[in-house]
């Protein structure tokens, strides 16, 4: 198989960001170096105002994320497959009548998948490792912090999940991301 075609990059890297992500507790030098960047500037952010703090910091992660998948796709072939697979399934919904021309159609519309799959998944090589290991540091300073809850029932998993979905799909279209 050819590089083009190849998830190896994709698979070693989040091989190692599992690696890093179960060794977080048992590699002192791991948490140690995660500490070390992200005490001094999350954390502060964080011990200023939990809740501004964790805003500011769902917003900075959802801009890195959406200008890493700007410019890690290529977004002129990504755009243009999702046209077409927009016409096959207009096409799809006018052939509901003739189960073969459907099925000839789904074939179609199948293909698509991996290659779109492997343009929308080469970012992760770039974020997958930052993230876990963001999101590991996350994991023991709210548990240090004492379970604290955003809006009064939010952890700190849920608030930033809901807010990366809201702040990336506005600025996925800002930055006209595909």
């Amino acid at each position: 198989m050819n590089k083009e075609g190849s998830f190896k990059g994709i698979f070693i890297v989040m091989l190692l960001a599992l690696l890093i992500a179960f060794f977080w507790e048992k590699v002192s030098w791991i948490r140690d170096a995660a500490n070390f960047i992200l005490n001094p500037t999350a954390g502060a952010l964080l011990n200023w105002n939990v809740t501004i703090g964790m805003t500011l910091l769902v917003i900075l992660i959802a801009i890195l994320m959406t200008l890493v998948q700007k410019y890690g796709t290529d977004q002129k072939t990504l755009g243009e497959m999702k046209k077409e697979q927009k016409e096959v399934q207009e096409e799809i919904k006018k052939a509901k009548e003739h189960p073969e021309k459907m099925m000839e159609l789904q074939k179609k519309q199948f293909a698509f998948l991996p290659k779109m799959m492997k343009l929308s998944m080469r970012p992760i090589i770039y974020t997958s490792i930052p993230l876990i290991l963001f999101f590991r540091w996350f994991m023991d300073f709210f548990a240090a912090a004492g379970n604290i809850k955003f809006f009064g029932f939010l952890n700190w998993f849920w608030f930033y999940l809901l807010g990366s979905m809201i702040f990336s799909s506005i600025l996925r279209k800002i930055f006209k991301v595909v």
